[in-house]
């Protein structure tokens, strides 16, 4: 059946359906490259602020240095700085943070163009659709449903495919950026709590 629909569709279903293929590709890639990061985040921002607290800086830069949790780097950079104050730490961890959210938001304007460009190539197709259908018209002179109903199928078919790889497509990326702002605020979090500890660290000694 929904074979038949896609043939019915005509040639402007293709480019949607490589569009779809596209979108899928890279939501699978960030689905998995999001949890990931998730579950390694989370485990290191626990671990991180244990070792400063119980073993001190130096062994904290190597665990940072050894983990593959994408803000380790970010923490590493600010360890090795905390000889300059802890507001060289701040505005380090600041910097470094926005290199972390680029990665986190990888590939995001890739779906907001799978999301945009599949309703336009529907559109076309439906436009096309309607054009095929008044030249059906034309050349059998006639108005007849049966006539007209092959361009009308096409028109409304390509639309239909364009709406629904746009929503699926949309449905992924919502859910992506709900995740990132979530890592996001717990890197906030930490960030905050790590420069305590620091504070309180350089106290004590």
């Amino acid at each position: 059946m929904l074979v038949n629909l896609f043939v019915q569709g005509g040639a402007f279903m293709w480019p949607i359906l490589v569009v779809f293929a596209l979108g899928l590709i890279i939501s699978f890639e960030r689905l998995y490259s999001l949890s990931v990061a998730e579950i390694q985040t989370k485990k290191f921002l626990k671990d991180v602020e244990d070792i400063i607290r119980d073993e001190g800086i130096e062994a904290a830069k190597e665990y940072c240095a050894e983990s593959s949790s994408p803000v380790a780097s970010m923490y590493h950079e600010a360890l090795s700085r905390i000889d300059q104050g802890i507001e060289k730490v701040e505005k380090t961890i600041a910097s470094a943070g926005s290199l972390e959210m680029a990665f986190l938001e990888k590939n995001q304007v890739w779906l907001s163009t799978v999301i945009t460009l599949a309703p336009m190539l529907g559109f076309t197709g439906t436009v096309w659709g309607m054009v095929k259908a008044f030249q059906d018209i034309a050349k059998a002179n006639d108005i007849s449903p049966t006539i007209v109903a092959d361009g009308i199928s096409m028109a409304l078919l390509t639309t239909l495919f364009g709406l629904i790889v746009a929503m699926i497509i949309q449905v992924f990326q919502n859910w992506f950026l709900t995740r990132i702002d979530k890592l996001i605020i717990d890197m906030e979090k930490s960030s905050v709590t790590l420069l305590d500890v620091l504070a309180e660290k350089n106290i004590k000694e």
